[in-house]
């Protein structure tokens, strides 16, 4: 008997790049075919089976995001746009001025009218891998069980910069690669052979799972978002700076037990522009990709 296939959404959270619009590294063009990352990720997910992109930006810079990414999505498949607003909050809650954007768990909910179906959420500026995008697609392509959502799990060494320290989540998993918990560690490197959390001196390992925020949800997100940021903005009306990030969100549901995540682990590289310097290595990984026969045709 064959299985029902859902239909499946990718969601890109690009209303980050609001304020760095212009400097903008998420929208410098790498690689042989002078693209962004973001197109890779478009590229990656199309190929891998998603029906539908819904981008999360700021009205700000509408037009010229959709001039410089919305046009090439546009020409594979159905794209959406969708606004977070500092002024559209869960419960109908009232504004309050502050001077952050509310935090990714915001900005998914900020989706919650154009996505009925299950979805993956990514970040804008990252190269995730077609491994990853293919595991997770097939994940929620699948899955029938609103309550199990999937994270893409990739190997630490995988995810770090020659050229600093980086910030990631470390995953524990059970013994069926559902997720128990994720500790965020914020300055992550090398010391010599060792890899090891620069803060607090613990070692870490080449093959320790990490979350780089790829995430596969059902649309009842949306609403434990609402219920959790509620919560959130009361505790916070009066700190602007707090955000509500959704592996807060996550974990929570995990410890009330009432979701649980599958860890898909993926053979990915994943890579991003996090220093200047790391310009010349995602050149160098871009071109490499082009000679072993991949995105040769995503066009100029």
């Amino acid at each position: 008997m064959e299985t029902t296939k859902n239909k499946t959404t990718l969601l890109i959270m690009a209303a980050g790049m609001g304020s760095r619009f212009g400097s903008l590294k998420q929208l410098a063009l790498l690689g042989p075919h002078k693209k962004t990352l973001l197109h890779y990720s478009i590229y990656d997910a199309v190929h891998a089976g998603f029906d539908k992109i819904v981008f999360i930006i700021r009205r700000s810079f509408e037009n010229e995001f959709k001039e410089a990414v919305g046009k090439y999505a546009e020409s594979l498949v159905e794209t959406v746009y969708c606004f977070q607003e500092m002024d559209q909050l869960p419960g109908n809650l009232p504004p309050i001025q502050r001077e952050k954007p509310w935090g990714t768990a915001h900005a998914i909910w900020a989706a919650k009218d154009h996505i009925h179906e299950p979805f993956i959420a990514i970040n804008a500026d990252d190269f995730y891998g077609r491994d990853a995008f293919v595991k997770m697609h097939d994940f929620v392509a699948s899955n029938s069980d609103e309550r199990c959502f999937s994270l893409a799990g990739y190997r630490l060494a995988a995810t770090l910069s020659e050229n600093g320290t980086v910030s990631r989540g470390i995953c524990t998993v059970d013994e069926d690669n559902f997720l128990t918990s994720i500790t965020e560690c914020t300055k992550i490197g090398r010391e010599g052979d060792v890899i090891k959390d620069l803060n607090s001196g613990v070692v870490l390992h080449e093959d320790d799972v990490v979350s780089m925020n790829f995430w596969g949800f059902s649309p009842m997100l949306f609403g434990e978002i609402e219920k959790q940021f509620i919560e959130f903005y009361h505790k916070n009306s009066e700190n602007p700076k707090a955000e509500i990030y959704i592996p807060f969100v996550v974990d929570e549901l995990i410890k009330q037990k009432a979701v649980k995540v599958k860890v898909l682990n993926t053979s990915a590289k994943w890579f991003g522009v996090t220093y200047k310097e790391d310009t010349e290595l995602v050149n160098n990984a871009l071109q490499k990709f082009d000679g072993e026969g991949l995105y040769t045709d995503m066009g100029q």
